[in-house]
């Protein structure tokens, strides 16, 4: 994809998933990356040097909260110091928590909110103080979800964190499309990760299967390509945009009666 190489890329949420998948993506395209979770454990670390002996480099582990302000803006300060600078951010860190509402500790919502609604503002913020203050464009390119319009009962926390975040990357688009920071975000369905553990169940995942047009959930990787591609250079002109990636399951929602209401 044109654009990608020596870019230097920031994703949070990189341990496994979406996240781990994006961040190899953008290795294998000749970017370098600085790969964040909170914990720095010996299998992330590990996998990091994999990805230096088989792509280009150099790519280094940012350990840090990014729902803690002193930790979001540390871990960005040296993931620019490392990478010699930075083009794109990846706020990808999200956790999911099922539960019915009215048995949601104010404390449960607050973590979902943290990490996801406000992991994405500081992350952001010190991203864009950062071009500002040199003058220089940037991307940012946030995880959002298709429950940001299909509600997901007993994912309240969840829900409400992902349509904060698609108005985030909307807002933030219109006010720094001028300082020549794009700003877009993507919206996957049904993916295969460990925050759907449900789909190791060949039942469950039948079921999930069934639910969608294309009849088969998401790999991370086809995911990633959708990042890649609003990072590169064939997505110069488009900023406040939200890529859905999800076999054509919001296709299915109704958004109007039969009486045409």
């Amino acid at each position: 994809m044109r654009g990608l190489r020596d870019l230097r890329v920031l994703v949070t949420g990189a341990a496994q998933g979406i996240g781990r998948a994006v961040a190899e993506r953008f290795a294998e395209e000749g970017a370098r990356v600085a790969l964040n979770d909170r914990h720095a454990d010996p299998d992330f670390v590990a996998r990091i040097a994999a990805m230096k002996a088989s792509a280009i480099g150099p790519h280094l582990v940012v350990a840090g909260d990014v729902s803690d302000e002193a930790s979001a803006d540390r871990l960005v300060t040296e993931a620019i110091a490392g990478l010699g600078g930075l083009d794109v951010l990846v706020n990808n860190a999200g956790i999911q928590i099922q539960t019915p509402t009215h048995e949601v500790s104010l404390e449960t919502f607050e973590r979902v909110i943290g990490v996801n609604m406000r992991g994405t503002f500081l992350c952001s913020r010190a991203a864009i103080s950062h071009w500002l203050a040199l003058g220089q464009p940037g991307s940012i390119i946030n995880t959002t979800s298709v429950h940001e319009w299909m509600p997901k009962p007993e994912f309240l926390s969840y829900s409400a964190s992902k349509g904060a975040i698609g108005n985030m990357t909307r807002t933030l688009a219109l006010e720094y499309a001028g300082r020549g920071i794009r700003v877009n975000a993507v919206a996957p369905g049904g993916t295969d990760t460990p925050l759907n553990p449900g789909l190791a169940d060949p039942r469950e995942r039948a079921r999930a299967n069934a639910t969608i047009p294309i009849g088969r959930v998401a790999t991370p990787e086809e995911v990633a390509g959708a990042f890649a591609f609003l990072a590169s250079a064939d997505a110069a002109y488009v900023t406040g945009h939200t890529l859905t990636v999800d076999g054509g399951l919001i296709l299915q929602i109704p958004f109007g009666r039969s009486d045409g209401s």
